[in-house]
C-alpha cells in the first residue's frame, strides 16, 4: 500500500502527463498562490483579470506545510502559480519543479537583488524569507508579478501596470505610517520578543532589536538554554511585553512570562502578531495591508508608543 507521500507523487505525475495545454486563456485567469500574502498581492495587481486561490489559509505555517491532493488538483488546473521562494515552501519545491514543465510557475522573490535580503549566518547563499515584514521590500515583488501576468495576458498590460502603481502608493503610505508610530516608542523599549525569528526585516526597517524564541523556521525547536537567555534579557532590560504569533504555538512565549515572573519581573502579553499568515478572510487583518497595520499598531501600543485606536486606516477589528 502506498503511503501518503507516494500517493501524492503518483497523482501529480499523472496529472502532469495530461495537462490542458495550448488552450486560449479566458478572463479571469485562474491563479493559485501558496500564501495569503501572495494571493492578496495578486488580487490587488490583477484586479478583475484574475481569480485567485490561496492554498494556505489563516494560521497555517508555510515552513512545514505539505501540499495535499486538493492542492495538486488546484495547481495543475491553474493558468499560473505563484509561490514565495527563498526556501519558505521547501516541502513543495519538488512538485513546483515538475509543474513548471507544463504551467507558468513563478517565485515572486526571483529577480529581486539579493542585497535586499538578510542572509543566514550559518549558510552560504541562503536568506531569511520573511521579506513581507518590510513593506518596501515586499513592494519589490510587484515587478516579477506584473512581468509574469503581462506575458500571460499582454492585452491587459496597461491595467495591470496601473493597478500595480496604485498598490505601490498604498505600500508607501503604509510604510510612512509604520515609521511614524514606531518612532513614538521610547528607544529603550524598542525590543521585540516573539515566538520565532520572523521579524528581522521589521527590525531592520524600523530600528527595533528583535529576538525570537525559535529560529527563522518554526521547524527548529527552542531549547531550555534559549528560553533562559530570553528570560534574562526580559529581566535585565526591563522589557514589559512579549508577543505571540497566530501561526506558532504560544507555549514558549508563556514560558518566558512565567520564567520572568519567577525572577520577580512582570511581563505582559503584548498581543498576537501575524507572522507567517494573515488574519481571517473577510477581515481587514486578512489583507496584507491590514496584517502589517495590525502588527505595527499592536507593537507600538504595547511598547509605549502613540497609536490611533483602530490603526492607520481606522479599520482594525472591522470586517472588510
Amino acid at each position: 500500500m502506498m503511503n501518503r507521500r507516494e500517493n501524492i507523487l503518483a497523482l501529480s505525475a499523472g496529472l502532469l502527463m495530461n495537462p490542458a495545454c495550448g488552450l486560449a486563456l479566458s478572463l479571469p485567469l485562474n491563479v493559485v498562490a501558496t500564501t495569503g500574502m501572495i494571493a492578496d498581492l495578486i488580487q490587488n495587481v490583477g484586479g478583475s483579470a484574475v481569480n485567485v486561490n490561496s492554498i494556505m489559509g489563516p494560521g497555517v505555517d508555510p515552513h512545514s506545510y505539505r501540499h495535499t491532493r486538493a492542492d495538486i488538483l488546484s495547481m495543475t488546473k491553474a493558468d499560473a502559480i505563484f509561490y514565495h521562494g527563498l526556501n519558505l515552501e521547501v516541502q513543495m519545491f519538488d512538485f513546483f519543479d515538475q509543474l513548471s514543465a507544463k504551467r507558468k510557475v513563478t517565485a515572486i522573490t526571483e529577480g529581486i537583488n539579493t542585497s535586499k535580503f538578510l542572509a543566514y549566518e550559518d549558510y552560504e547563499n541562503a536568506y531569511d524569507p520573511h521579506i513581507w515584514m518590510d513593506p518596501m521590500i515586499w513592494a519589490e515583488t510587484i515587478g516579477p508579478l506584473v512581468d509574469t501576468l503581462c506575458l500571460i495576458v499582454p492585452e491587459q498590460s496597461d491595467i495591470l501596470i496601473e493597478n500595480a502603481a496604485a498598490y505601490m502608493a498604498q505600500l508607501n503610505a503604509l510604510d510612512a505610517y509604520s515609521r511614524e508610530v514606531l518612532s513614538s516608542v521610547p528607544s529603550e523599549s524598542a525590543i521585540l520578543v516573539t515566538a520565532h525569528d520572523a521579524f528581522a526585516y521589521f527590525g531592520a526597517a524600523y530600528g527595533f532589536e528583535v529576538n525570537g524564541v525559535q529560529g527563522i523556521s518554526t521547524n527548529s525547536e527552542a531549547g531550555l538554554y534559549r528560553i533562559g537567555e530570553l528570560v534574562d534579557l526580559l529581566v535585565d532590560r526591563n522589557i514589559s511585553a512579549v508577543f505571540i504569533e497566530s501561526s506558532v504555538s504560544d507555549r514558549n512565549i508563556r514560558a518566558l512570562i512565567e520564567g520572568a515572573a519567577a525572577k520577580g519581573h512582570t511581563v505582559s502579553l503584548g498581543g498576537e502578531l501575524f507572522s507567517d499568515a494573515m488574519g481571517l478572510a473577510g477581515s481587514y487583518e486578512g489583507t496584507y495591508i491590514g496584517m502589517i497595520d495590525h502588527n505595527v499598531t499592536t507593537i507600538a501600543k504595547a511598547l509605549g508608543g502613540i497609536v490611533p485606536e483602530r490603526g492607520w486606516q481606522n479599520k482594525l477589528g472591522l470586517e472588510t
